[in-house]
């Protein structure tokens, strides 16, 4: 009788050994992206969620040596120093700026525009 009380335990102790295993075989992304879901599975109040979700950043960054460190970059119109994580590209500055054509005004064109408009006579 003590030999059927012992086998469910063992059997419950491989499974569980077993499934251990397989979350070890997980990438660090694979175990993020798994713990995100589950923090987002809608079983948590919205602070336990929020907890949940930095815990699991948390654990990626570890896993994979740390969060990265920060870097000055020049954006590309040289007007600005951005702090963010190395290996992050420059913002585009978005704009650039011209003299108007009487000289009074600086005129700070979009993005997207290149040189001011044709005046009309």
């Amino acid at each position: 009788m003590t030999n059927l009380r012992i086998r469910p335990l063992a059997i419950g102790t491989v499974l569980a050994a077993l499934s251990l295993g397989a979350a070890a075989q997980l990438t660090p992304q694979q175990r993020y992206e798994r713990q995100i879901a589950e923090c987002n599975s809608g079983k948590l109040p919205d602070p336990q969620r929020n907890a949940c979700v930095r815990d699991a950043g948390r654990m990626l960054d570890q896993s994979l040596g740390g969060t990265p460190r920060n870097q000055a970059t020049t954006s590309e119109d040289g007007r600005a120093t951005i702090i963010g994580p190395a290996g992050l590209p420059p913002p585009n500055s978005g704009s650039n700026d011209v003299t108007s054509p009487d000289g009074r005004a600086t005129i700070v064109l979009p993005a997207d525009q290149q040189q001011l408009p044709q005046q009309r006579p």
